[in-house]
């Protein structure tokens, strides 16, 4: 029970990156524009630009594509997070203390891997649009600055993932 509240408590404790993704800017003719249109439409402000290439273009709908929400994501975290209610419902009868800690454990483990998973997978992504920007900028005009690895502050963001194809 120890591990559950520690595994709780660090999936509380993370911040959520849902503001990065929706304050991201490039900088197009000395102009902020702002690069994603919402969660669901990642990098639709500058397809303005984008569709005047038809490489740049291809590879911001591939992008786009990619980023959409995945059936094993939602289905891990719905079985997970049943998992874990199974096991705080079980945990209320006296007998099945170890069934009902497997249950919560399997559960958190599951959520945690689905999340890291899709986080893995939209860092790989990043890779596509930062390719369509520079597609662009190699045969266009005006120049896009744009980097989505770079936090507001012009500094290098880090992050942790696994590169694998599936």
């Amino acid at each position: 029970m120890k591990w559950f509240s520690i595994v709780i408590s660090f999936l509380l404790l993370t911040p959520s990156f849902g503001n990065e993704t929706c304050s991201r800017v490039a900088t197009i003719n000395y102009q902020q524009v702002l690069v994603d249109a919402g969660a669901n439409k990642k990098g639709e402000g500058l397809r303005f630009y984008l569709e005047k290439d038809p490489v740049s273009k291809d590879l911001l709908d591939k992008y786009q594509q990619k980023n959409k929400p995945t059936l094993f994501s939602a289905a891990s975290s719905t079985v997970g997070s049943f998992l874990i209610l199974g096991g705080l419902l079980q945990a209320s009868k006296i007998s099945g203390d170890q069934n009902s800690e497997a249950l919560m454990y399997s559960g958190s483990l599951l959520i945690a891997l689905s999340y890291l998973t899709s986080k893995t997978l939209q860092y790989n992504n990043e890779k596509i649009l930062q390719e369509a920007v520079d597609q662009y900028n190699k045969r266009n005009s005006p120049r896009i600055y744009f980097s989505p690895y770079k936090d507001n502050n012009g500094g290098s963001g880090a992050a942790f993932g696994l590169q694998q194809e599936f």
